[in-house]
């Protein structure tokens, strides 16, 4: 039985072309956790979402199909980005530094123009980039939205 009682948006769906390489790189460089993983005929795929997030489940689904294999599989280039906000500056600058170690940094760490704030962005193994970005305040400006509605 399912607890959904309305139209909701779930998950972006990623091909990638080497599923270990992806989920190493989401669980090391972001705050995604491994929710479950999946096999079949055709391939295997796996669902990524911040640690224990019960009320509102987003989920990273990865997916390798057996026929893609080793290939570069990137779609989100060279601006199109999933986007993730941290709480602090110095997470924007400590994951970018893991990034430039693992050779995987897009932009290094930059102050915007409102709303934007301080941003960097990572390239996943696909090529797909990842924006990191620290007082965007997409989260709270969209849950004050929601709470006050006009």
């Amino acid at each position: 039985m399912s607890g959904l009682s309305q139209a909701r948006w779930t998950h972006v769906a990623l091909p990638t072309g080497d599923l270990d390489k992806a989920i190493d790189f989401y669980t090391a460089l972001t705050p995604l956790v491994v929710v479950e993983r999946f096999r079949d005929a055709d391939g295997e795929s796996a669902w990524l979402s911040n640690d224990k997030q019960v009320e509102t489940p987003m989920v990273l689904v990865l997916v390798s199909f057996n026929k893609d294999k080793g290939g570069q599989l990137g779609l989100l280039t060279p601006f199109a980005h999933i986007g993730i906000e941290v709480p602090e500056r110095g997470d924007v600058d400590a994951i970018a530094e893991r990034a430039r170690d693992l050779g995987c940094l897009h932009w290094e760490p930059r102050d915007m123009p409102d709303p934007v704030g301080y941003i960097c962005a990572l390239k996943d193994p696909d090529g797909n980039v990842i924006e990191i970005s620290h007082n965007q305040q997409v989260f709270d400006t969209v849950r004050k939205l929601w709470a006050n509605p006009s």
